[in-house]
């Protein structure tokens, strides 16, 4: 069965802020999340991409909002266990690249889920469908991703949202799952309830970074293209823009390679704040210009009852 996004039911829940990306009004608000510590996961390379693992929490500095924080814990993530969301586009506009879709999508499965992690599917075209639950067992998840048929248009939005709200956020407490989307489409979305800081809203409140796979062969960039990129480079992840097909087994690896190499630390935001306000923060290794830490922009606080 499809899943369509209940947006009256989803409004009756939502806050009263909107995303500072938001565009336009008359969009259901976004929902907020209470913040009492903040957990960010990231990435740190040099200026050639290669991946750097030797450091430590003396090396590091955190902002919100531009102030200074307290770093509480800190770790290199390279087992912890990973909550896993592959989106699929099969709308039409994909149709003549869908079988290597497949076959790239089936071989980043097999090598990147392990027992302790779990994975879903879900495709989308004229509506989102959850087509394989969060599972380990890779069989089917492959089974799942080969049984897909192209056909309809694009609701992108409305499966990103979905995926993070109804099944990635399952788990509790978060910190202890690295959680991250790795999205094939074009990126246009024609079909969607849901807008694209709503989307973009719910994938950073559950702390889930997004990698995308543009499937546009083009070599000219895209409003779709411009989606993808928007969705990975604020909330940390990477766009990647794979001109052919066999190409895209490439995607996949650097991905896998990317969920092996992590930090992860925390703060309590001082002040702490729940103002339903969005926090921007910001992390840099110390005296290092020539590396390049890759995180989520910032987080959405829960805004205090009066």
């Amino acid at each position: 069965m499809k899943f369509v996004v209940p947006v009256l039911a989803i409004c009756a829940v939502l806050g009263a802020q909107n995303s500072p990306q938001s565009a336009g009004t008359g969009e259901p608000p976004p929902i907020r999340a209470e913040v009492t510590r903040v957990n960010m996961l990231f990435t740190v390379t040099d200026k050639h991409g290669r991946f750097v693992t030797d450091l430590n929490k003396g090396d590091f500095q955190v902002a919100e909002n531009k102030k200074p924080q307290e770093i509480l814990e800190f770790t290199s993530e390279t087992d912890l266990p990973l909550r896993l969301a592959i989106l699929i586009d099969t709308s039409n506009s994909i149709r003549d690249r869908f079988h290597f879709q497949q076959e790239a999508a089936t071989n980043f499965v097999n090598s990147v889920v392990r027992k302790q992690d779990k994975a879903i599917v879900v495709s989308f075209d004229t509506a989102a469908e959850l087509v394989a639950d969060l599972t380990d067992d890779t069989n089917k998840l492959e089974n799942a991703i080969r049984g897909l048929r192209p056909g309809g248009g694009t609701a992108l939005y409305d499966a990103i949202y979905f995926a993070c709200k109804d099944k990635l956020m399952q788990d509790q407490p978060m910190y202890k799952f690295r959680r991250a989307m790795v999205i094939l489409s074009d990126g246009d979305d024609n079909e969607s309830r849901m807008s694209r800081d709503q989307a973009l809203e719910m994938a950073q409140r559950a702390d889930t970074v997004i990698y995308t796979i543009s499937t546009n062969i083009s070599h000219i960039e895209t409003e779709g293209d411009k989606v993808m990129r928007y969705f990975a480079e604020q909330t940390g992840g990477v766009p990647f823009f794979p001109f052919q097909a066999k190409d895209l087994n490439q995607s996949f690896e650097n991905i896998a390679n990317e969920l092996r190499h992590q930090y992860n630390l925390f703060y309590r935001p001082q002040p702490l704040r729940n103002d339903g306000q969005y926090h921007t923060v910001q992390i840099k290794v110390k005296n290092r210009r020539d590396l390049i830490v890759r995180a989520r922009k910032g987080y959405y606080a829960r805004r205090e009852n009066t």
